[in-house]
């Protein structure tokens, strides 16, 4: 027996009921399908469940307004009142001469707009035809302009075509942005994603006229081996086949993996011989940080993964979970619940720490209510050293967080983290005082206590501060070079890297400070831009402090007003605008 198709809903020749009007707030458009006369929006196909439906999940508030069938008339007559003229304006509008003014232009884009749900394609067209008169009415090839607008078809298909368009024209407008600024910088980060596929993401960051940009070139899957050759050959695969010219790119920034940065076949010593040229390299500053914040004696680390234990043994179990959150709103704590350890986020140590200790006596309470017992809870020297962890990392947390964020140069980057440095001299005299300024929960938990190992404390700050001394090596090489868009005239040239930088001739830049030095009118150009700078770090200190983060980022960048600068500085000193904004395209993090 032959199986009977199932009928189209195109062939069932449904129709607008009229009863829906005031059931459901919806009337029928020219091609009779419902239309919602409260948002606008169309249904497919003449079915009451699909208007009912839309009309409850939508415009439940609506119908809660006007719960009564007299005052739901009223409010549905005036919607139909107002889309009615809407219809007949539209109408007239298109009927009407040709607009004499850009005005009637926009009032005609209103009435389309609020007109669209009763108009079908024709009128849509037609009215952007009319306003494309008006607006093309003083080109030559005015008449090609319409037709091509006549012809043009509205299908999925064109608007997918078109998009597709649109991004390659994006692509081609980011490549040739990048060709015509003097210098580039690239950063390459490594990450795996869920289907355990190496993806190489590449960045690119340039300055072009309307200031410092960064931006992802391509996202490269490695789906074989991941060896530095493997990275360098894709890179350079993708940067020839976008068509980058490299011949203006100055350093290039990574991760500190060996297929990165080893000496032999690392990615950037195989870039540099693939280039046959040398690079400014650079190991991101936010990477080297945490691996120094990695440098904690193992009695402290052991605090830390039992403090991981004692979290998820109360937030693996659900019902466990509720019963300690109602623990911690009966007693009004200052949190809600425990925050879980994540590896992959910086900041997620210190969060956990701190969080752990301020419900340190609600987390005791609740494990002995549940049988559950962690002798370390009541061990003096765990405690000091858990209390030690919740203040280190509480500053090295604070130290990552400025180190973040847009808009910061590779200077002020550095620049954080040699002040870090020289606070751990200061973090480390503190504990060898026994005076505890700089750690507020390990002194409270000293003036309850009285037991302490301050020699302990004072030996890992002092391990810390020697892990950062050894590391951020390739940027501290550089600081006169990274200085330079900020202090130009206070550098001896000769301490200036050029070598990357092939548009710029060291002997014409030496010449352009020397020519420029006693010119009192650019040099109160730098020292604008330094007073500008020390205002804004100015502003942003005290945000930080009153917690005002959304009013951080309204601060004008400092890239921003570097740029803004160096564009003011004639063509005269060419070498040296190229070199400043070579620096300033260094990437300082690949974060």
């Amino acid at each position: 027996m032959k199986k009977s198709q199932k009928r189209k809903v195109s062939e069932e020749n449904r129709e607008f009921n009229s009863a829906w009007t005031y059931l459901f707030a919806f009337t029928g458009n020219n091609a009779g399908l419902p239309v919602c006369l409260i948002c606008g929006e169309r249904i497919s196909n003449n079915k009451k469940c699909n208007v009912e439906r839309h009309f409850q999940n939508r415009h439940l508030a609506f119908a809660e307004k006007y719960p009564t069938e007299d005052e739901r008339k009223k409010a549905i007559s005036e919607l139909l009142r107002k889309a009615e003229e809407s219809k007949l304006s539209f109408k007239k509008w298109i009927s009407s001469p040709q607009p004499t003014s850009t005005t009637s232009c926009v009032a005609a884009l209103e009435i389309v707009k609020r007109g669209k749900p009763f108009t079908d394609g024709e009128y849509l067209k037609e009215s952007f035809i009319k306003i494309s008169e008006h607006l093309f009415s003083d080109f030559k090839n005015k008449g090609e302009i319409i037709q091509k607008i006549r012809e043009m078809p509205l299908s999925a298909k064109t608007v997918r075509d078109r998009t597709i368009k649109m991004a390659e024209n994006i692509s081609r407008k980011q490549i040739d942005d990048i060709d015509s600024a003097q210098a580039f910088s690239i950063a390459c980060d490594e990450s795996s994603d869920v289907n355990d596929v190496e993806q190489t993401a590449l960045l690119c960051r340039y300055v072009n006229c309307d200031g410092p940009q960064e931006e992802l070139i391509e996202l490269i899957p490695l789906k074989g081996q991941t060896r530095g050759q493997d990275i360098c050959e894709a890179v350079v695969s993708c940067l020839d086949a976008k068509g980058i010219n490299t011949t203006h790119l100055v350093s290039v920034s990574t991760d500190g993996a060996p297929s990165m940065r080893g000496a032999q076949k690392g990615f950037v010593n195989l870039l540099q011989k693939s280039l046959d040229r040398e690079l400014m390299a650079f190991h991101c500053i936010l990477h080297q940080e945490a691996l120094c914040a990695q440098t904690f004696p193992p009695e402290c680390v052991e605090v830390m993964n039992v403090v991981i234990k004692i979290v998820n043994k109360i937030i693996a179990n659900g019902l466990s979970h509720r019963q300690f959150c109602s623990l911690l709103e009966e007693v009004d704590n200052a949190y809600s619940d425990l925050l879980l350890h994540n590896k992959v986020r910086w900041l997620s140590r210190g969060e956990v720490l701190k969080r752990f200790a301020t419900c340190l006596e609600h987390v005791k309470t609740f494990l002995e209510s549940k049988g559950l017992r962690y002798p370390e809870l009541e061990d003096l020297d765990w405690l000091g050293k858990f209390y030690f962890m919740v203040d280190m990392t509480s500053h090295l947390n604070t130290l990552n967080k400025n180190l973040q964020g847009k808009g910061s140069t590779a200077l002020q980057i550095l620049e954080n983290v040699l002040a870090f440095e020289r606070k751990m001299t200061v973090f480390a005299r503190d504990a060898q005082k026994r005076t505890l300024s700089h750690f507020p929960s390990l002194r409270e938990f000293k003036e309850a206590n009285n037991e302490i190992n301050y020699e302990y404390f004072h030996r890992a700050i002092i391990a810390m501060q020697a892990a950062f001394g050894e590391r951020f090596s390739d940027f501290r090489k550089e600081k006169h070079t990274l200085s330079f868009p900020v202090t130009p005239l206070d550098i001896d040239p000769s301490l200036l890297n050029t070598v990357a930088f092939t548009r710029v001739s060291k002997p014409d830049l030496e010449i352009e400070l020397a020519d420029i030095a006693d010119k009192d009118l650019w040099v109160n150009k730098f020292k604008t831009l330094t007073a500008d700078l020390e205002e804004v770090a100015r502003q942003k200190a005290t945000l930080a402090k009153e917690h005002k983060w959304n009013d951080m980022e309204k601060l004008p960048h400092p890239d921003k007003l570097v740029f803004e600068t160096w564009s003011a500085i004639p063509d005269t000193y060419i070498n040296m605008k190229n070199y400043a904004f070579g620096v300033l395209s260094i990437f300082g993090s690949t974060y």
